[in-house]
Parts: structure tokens; sequence; C-alpha cells
């Protein structure tokens, strides 16, 4: 059986640098992390904690992959709406499940990820937040060594599911409710991430609003954080009629910057956290019940690991204008 010693004999290291190369450790050269992992692919080792692993009779370990929104200066109800989600119906069902952060796997090859996860027995993966920057994470869902649940990201396949609102029927949606029988003409629209999913589809239902009705739409990127949508709102808001954000986060930090500044324009936004009814206005917002979306994953992907196929959920939202009542009753 090959064992540690090997390895690092064949890559010509100390024992200790392919533990630390095993367990990701930081400052570790990238020549030295690639002749490790080329000597573990020659010599065909597996380490014991995942030896272990593969020979549990323990199934069902499940990770949920949490992209934490690191723009954000207040915290973000959103992530842990989607941990007690899944927690609750994974304890339901009888499944033991992980949150493992964007940030603990960003700097892994997708060797890396799959030994990362296979060490702790993880089975299947429920991932929030993917965007189009997430190259190595994508390789990893589409590699199809886990069964995978996408929450706001496409990909359907034999061993993927996504599952998400219409976003851009719901931004649609708000945006007319929100607008309906005014005489704005003139938006501030706090798009969120440049290359991510959500927000591409989001800005397709406001451009198409805007055809509809004849608006002039600026479009800012945001970054889903409050404290840009205040900064963008600092520099554009005066010379715009109304201002719609692709997020609640967005739109209080919009409404901050308006009452900061003296001047009233109605703002909009999406997602429907219970932070908004603190705003001190009233605000038109798609509200979508995080946690059912993450019960939701927690059941698609314990059917995909069963032998189901990949299919597209679409979840349904609700137009709300939420105020400080309704999160204090």
């Amino acid at each position: 059986m090959v064992s540690i010693r090997d390895v690092a004999r064949e890559a010509g290291v100390a024992i200790s640098t392919v533990s630390k190369v095993l367990n990701h450790y930081p400052n570790v050269r990238e020549e030295t992390k690639e002749k490790v992992n080329a000597a573990i692919a020659e010599l065909g080792f597996v380490p014991n904690t995942i030896a272990a692993a593969l020979s549990s009779k323990k199934t069902g370990r499940i990770a949920l992959v949490l992209d934490v929104n690191r723009h954000a200066q207040t915290v973000d109800e959103i992530p842990m709406q989607y941990i007690i989600g899944a927690i609750n119906r994974a304890k339901e069902k009888g499944m033991d499940i992980i949150t493992v952060f964007f940030t603990m796997i960003a700097e892994m090859s997708v060797d890396e990820m799959v030994r990362y996860f296979q060490s702790q027995s993880i089975e299947g993966l429920i991932i929030c937040g993917l965007s189009k920057d997430d190259v190595m994470l994508r390789r990893l869902v589409d590699g199809g060594k886990f069964k995978c649940v996408l929450i706001d990201a496409p990909g359907v396949g034999e061993n993927t599911s996504s599952i998400h609102v219409d976003n851009e029927r719901a931004q649609y949606e708000v945006a007319k409710k929100f607008l309906e029988g005014k005489p704005y003409k003139k938006i501030l629209y706090l798009s969120g991430k440049k290359n991510g999913y959500v927000s591409e589809e989001r800005l397709i239902g406001v451009n198409r609003l805007a055809q509809e009705l004849g608006l002039s739409v600026l479009v800012r990127t945001g970054n889903f954080s409050e404290l840009e949508a205040r900064k963008l709102t600092m520099q554009y808001a005066a010379g715009k009629d109304a201002i719609i954000c692709a997020s609640d986060l967005m739109a209080i930090g919009a409404m901050k910057a308006l009452i900061d500044m003296d001047i009233y324009r109605p703002v909009c936004g999406f997602d429907g956290v219970s932070l908004m009814g603190y705003a001190g206005k009233q605000m038109h917002t798609v509200r979508q019940d995080f946690q059912k979306i993450a019960a939701s994953a927690v059941e698609e992907l314990s059917r995909l690991m069963e032998g189901g196929s990949g299919q597209d959920i679409v979840v349904p939202h609700k137009l709300i204008r939420i105020k400080y009542l309704d999160v204090i009753s």
C-alpha cells in the first residue's frame, strides 16, 4: 500500500510538506504543490482520511457551499436562511450536512476540491451563488464526481439540478408594479455582480420593462453591497427619478444615502429580507423563501443521490411592500 512516505520520496520533499499540501496549508509554493500532486497521481496514493471515508458505511453526507457576500457592511441574512433551511431538512431526512464557504476552496484546483470533499465523505453538493468567475467550481460540477444542486445558477445534467426563482420575470414584475402609474422615466438601476447569473437575468427583466415603458435606465454595478449602493446613489441619484436595486441590501444603502443627501427618490429592492423593514420607508421588493428553497435543494439532492436525473426547478416568488411592522409582528 502506498504511504505518505512514498509520496514524499517520489516528489523529493519532506513528509511534513506532503501533509501541508494534503491539508491545504497556505504559503506552500505552487511548484511544490504541483510536484506533490503529481506524485500522488503517479502512485495512486489515497490519504487515510479519504480511505476511511470511502470505506465508511455512512452515506448521505452532503455539503452546503455558500458564497458569503464579502462586500456587505451589515450581516446578510440570506446565507443564514439557506443554512437553517438546509440543516432542518437534512435532519428530517437523516442526512449529515456540513457548511463550506467559497473562500475555503477558492485557491484549490479541481483535483484538490475533489480530495477535500472526499476526505469528509461528501456525496453531494448544494452550491449557492455560483458565478461565471468561479471557473474551478464549475469544472468540479461538470466533472460529475458529485451529485450537485445549484441554487440561482444554470447547469442541468445527469448529475446536476438547478433550483431558482424566475429572476427575469420577478425583476420585471416588481419594477413594473413599482413604476405603475408614476411619471418616473429616468431610472438608476443598481445591478449585482458583473458576471453573476442572477444579476444578468434581473438586468434583462429591467431592460425589457424599459423598452416597454420608454424608460431611460442608467445601469451601475453595486456588487450586492449596501456600501457600493450608497456611493453610487450619492453619485447618480440627483439626476434620476427613481432607483431600482437588484437586492434589498443595495436598496437599504440607496435609501440611507438619499436620507443623508436630504432628497427623496423612491427605491425598489429584491429578495424580501427582514432588514428592509428597518430602512425607514415601505419599499417594493420580491420575497423569496430562502429556507424553503434550501430545503427543496436538499430534497432534490437526495433524489439525485438515489439515481434520479437532473432537472430545472423554478420556485415561486411574491411581490410585496415590506415595512417595519412586518418584521416585528
